[in-house]
């Protein structure tokens, strides 16, 4: 996993409006990288409402709120609009990104063992650094959380 104070590794990836965003579109701006397993699931849902219920405050304090997942972009452009999420939601179905941050690995559940997103937040400072790696996270209070560090 990407440690605080290293360099934020570049991607280029799909938005849920089909266009391709990358990292350095907000270089000079912090960024609040999440990393999040599925649309419309319980704990998904959750952290999304939080991200948005405080959005607000996250653009006083000048940060850019990025989620991305596996999923499809048309199935984040379905999420964003039940939901009213008012952040960029980025498709990373080949895993390239959530390998390069360390989101992606082994996991294991009732006793079986397999690969999927390891939920977790990264705040990306303008220059470009890592400033704050949250590892492991749970969903609930979790945007208030960065809000704090912020």
């Amino acid at each position: 996993m990407v440690k605080a104070g290293e360099k934020a590794p570049e991607f280029s990836l799909e938005n849920d409006e089909g266009k391709t965003i990358g990292l350095s579109d907000f270089r000079g701006k912090s960024v609040v990288l999440y990393f999040y397993p599925k649309n419309d699931t319980p704990g998904c849902t959750k952290e999304a409402c939080g991200f948005r219920d405080h959005f607000d405050k996250y653009i006083e304090k000048g940060a850019i709120v990025i989620g991305v997942s596996p999923d499809k972009a048309t199935s984040h452009a379905r999420f964003k609009a039940k939901y009213g999420l008012p952040f960029v939601l980025l498709s990373d179905p080949e895993h390239s990104v959530l390998a390069a941050y360390g989101a992606w690995g082994k996991k294991s559940m009732y006793g079986r063992e397999y690969e999927g997103v390891i939920r977790s937040t990264f705040i990306i400072g303008p220059d470009g650094l890592v400033k704050k790696v949250f590892p492991k996270v749970s969903p609930a209070g979790h945007a208030e959380e960065i809000l704090l560090f912020l």
